[in-house]
């Protein structure tokens, strides 16, 4: 799941201790948060000027109508909260750099804001977070 740091970071969502994943205006997008359950993790990607994997947040409640859509739009939103910082940011340089990654929907569809992860992938990224820089 993908924002932009200057407008809600990994450290504004610690500090909220969770928020409303809302705001999402694309199909593909809105098809993945539907599909998210409580108790799925994702990972929290600041796109635009850190492009890093940061952290890992866990959905709380599943899909329900997005309070900001407007009457007749059928956007959704999720629950979120915080379950750890990474231990050091995964880069999109280094995920891009990495063969094993190179069907991760973060390349492949790279304007989507949510999109899945395959369990090896995930892995992957948690390895490469432990690793030093």
């Amino acid at each position: 799941m993908k924002s932009e740091p200057e407008a809600y970071s990994w450290d504004d969502l610690v500090r909220d201790g969770g928020t409303e994943w809302d705001g999402v205006r694309n199909n593909a997008a809105t098809l993945n948060l539907k599909s998210m359950k409580p108790g799925d993790r994702a990972f929290l990607y600041h796109s635009v000027s850190d492009k890093a994997v940061v952290g890992i947040m866990e959905i709380t409640r599943e899909a329900q109508p997005d309070p900001k859509a407007k009457p007749g739009e059928r956007w959704v939103s999720v629950r979120v909260e915080p379950v750890e910082k990474l231990p050091r940011p995964v880069t999109l340089a280094e995920i891009k750099a990495e063969p094993r990654l190179a069907d991760i929907e973060l390349i492949r569809q790279s304007r989507l804001s949510v999109a899945p992860i395959r369990e090896t992938e995930w892995r992957l990224i948690e390895e490469m977070a432990q690793a030093s820089a």
